[in-house]
């Protein structure tokens, strides 16, 4: 293959860097309002660590296998991972330096970020009696030597690295000072609001709970004096290797490898900028990582903590984009028998604009309809408290034919859907894993409905996931039909699906 050809494509792992960038420019647009901003930049993090840990390590998987041949778009495994990581590199220098815009137009706002020793007398016994009360309990720390092994750090979660010496002594240059790991509480806050100044102050005031931890780091190490801590993060290999075809049970073999994760290679540290030379060599010699895969930051490790952060500060609506409520589609809207109207007419749904309230009720009416016979439904990702799921399993107890999809290959909603899978099989419905080795992004309701004699379909068919929640944000459409040519096109993508059937020219293209 030529140069020619090659400038033909781009690569992926280099077009999802950009797509990034133009988050991250989000988070940069001074049209968007401050708090949305924050939001974009958590997002950026948040699909940083997705990609490190499903895209970066797949090139470093092909590099370990010794694969050297030049993908179509020219580059070599090796070649690719060189590019990437210096794009992520520059990618992240400007994540944070739009933090510390963020933060700076933040304190405009009065709302600020500050640090234990900027508190006076007041704010500190407060976060000291919550650090004694709430946090102290759950702190565990992790002591390494020659008894005790290097603990399980977990991919994507926050720790500190503590290095400590005997009170009252010297560190021997010549000797290794100790070394712990704690990490630090995922169930607490990682922003703590702190009492406000004066009785007359209108800042809120939050300092982050490591930062609390390390004020009070001696409470951990009684007898020892410590120094040099920093927080470190690990993002490790989470890309599911499945042998699908030679999988007895493919929901057992996925549990296995969800397992497995835990334990995944390291593929990215991340370290604060002026961490300790010695904490630094244990680490890199613990994770296996060389310098490439070193991130030091000159902030805060883990910036999707913003996420959560935005959206706790009250009275800040001003900060955030308009709220607007979606409608509830006309055509539907005080009609009591849905299949009625689509009976009329063909009824197209646009989200977020219009509710998908309409998505669960048609189902919800369906599961209860005498005269319905059959459901077949694709899942991909639901919410946590999914109503289709529930109205599923309601439709099998009613003694219908319910059929349901479930890709338990959903990437980091396996658990959840290995969850969901069991629930509605217990409730009788025939559920099925998909394809071997496909996954089945299509999002597809079909209804059959027996009329005066007859059977008909009635169809939903669209572009996003059955997931209320979601649904409020993405933009996405779908269609509710009773054409019989879409509604056969959709029964043959179910019985390929779950049964033996050769795929086919499908009608509703003449349509």
């Amino acid at each position: 293959m030529n140069t020619v050809k090659y400038q033909r494509y781009i690569n992926r792992e280099l077009s999802w860097l950009e797509f990034n960038r133009r988050v991250l420019e989000e988070a940069q647009d001074e049209m968007n309002p401050l708090l949305e901003r924050c939001k974009f930049l958590s997002i950026v993090s948040s699909n940083l660590d997705e990609f490190v840990s499903v895209r970066v390590a797949g090139i470093k998987d092909r590099i370990r296998a010794g694969l050297v041949k030049k993908d179509f778009t020219g580059y070599t495994s090796l070649g690719l991972l060189k590019r990437v990581m210096k794009r992520m590199n520059r990618l992240v220098i400007e994540q944070y330096r739009t933090y510390r815009e963020l933060v700076r137009l933040l304190e405009q706002e009065n709302v600020t970020i500050t640090q234990y020793r900027s508190l006076n007398e007041k704010q500190r016994q407060a976060v000291d009696r919550y650090y004694h009360d709430i946090v102290f309990p759950v702190l565990t720390p992790m002591a390494v030597d020659q008894s005790r092994p290097f603990p399980l750090v977990h991919s994507l979660g926050l720790y500190m690295a503590v290095l400590l010496k005997e009170k009252d002594t010297e560190l021997d240059e010549q000797a290794d000072p100790f070394f712990a790991t704690i990490q630090v509480p995922s169930i607490l806050s990682r922003m703590i609001q702190v009492p406000a100044r004066s009785g007359n102050s209108k800042k809120t005031e939050f300092i982050f709970l490591e930062d609390l931890i390390e004020q009070h780091i001696g409470t951990l190490f009684y007898g020892y004096e410590t120094f040099g801590v920093s927080t470190f993060r690990v993002t490790r290999n989470a890309d599911l290797t499945l042998n699908e075809e030679g999988a007895e049970d493919l929901l057992e073999e996925i549990e296995k490898e969800l397992r497995k994760r835990r334990w995944g290679l390291p593929v990215r540290l991340e370290v604060q900028k002026g961490i300790h030379p010695y904490a630094l060599s244990l680490l890199k010699e613990e994770f296996e990582v060389d310098d490439s895969s070193i991130f030091k930051f000159d902030g805060p490790l883990d910036l999707t903590f913003l996420m959560k952060f935005q959206g706790s500060l009250p009275g800040k609506d001003y900060l955030r984009y308009p709220k607007f409520e979606p409608v509830y589609p006309p055509e539907f809207a005080g009609e009591e028998d849905m299949f009625a109207v689509l009976q009329e007419r063909d009824v197209l749904i646009s989200h977020p604009y219009e509710s998908f309230e309409v998505v669960n009720d048609f189902i919800a009416e369906a599961a209860e309809d005498p005269e319905v016979l059959a459901i077949k439904m694709t899942l991909y990702r639901v919410s946590g408290n999914s109503v289709v799921v529930k109205s599923l399993a309601k439709a099998a107890e009613l003694g219908k034919q319910v059929t349901v999809v479930v890709e338990l290959k959903a990437r980091f909603d396996e658990e959840r859907n290995i969850v969901w899978a069991r629930t509605l099989e217990q409730a009788g419905c025939h559920v099925v894993y998909g394809l071997v080795g496909l996954k089945t992004h299509a999002k597809l309701l079909l209804v059959v409905r027996k009329e005066q004699d007859e059977l008909r379909r009635y169809v939903h068919v669209g572009t996003g996931n059955y997931n209320d929640n979601t649904a409020r944000l993405y933009t996405d459409v779908g269609l509710f039909t009773m054409n019989p040519t879409i509604g056969e096109d959709v029964s043959t993508v179910f019985n390929e699906i779950t049964g033996y059937a050769s795929p086919r020219d499908w009608q509703a293209h003449s349509l």
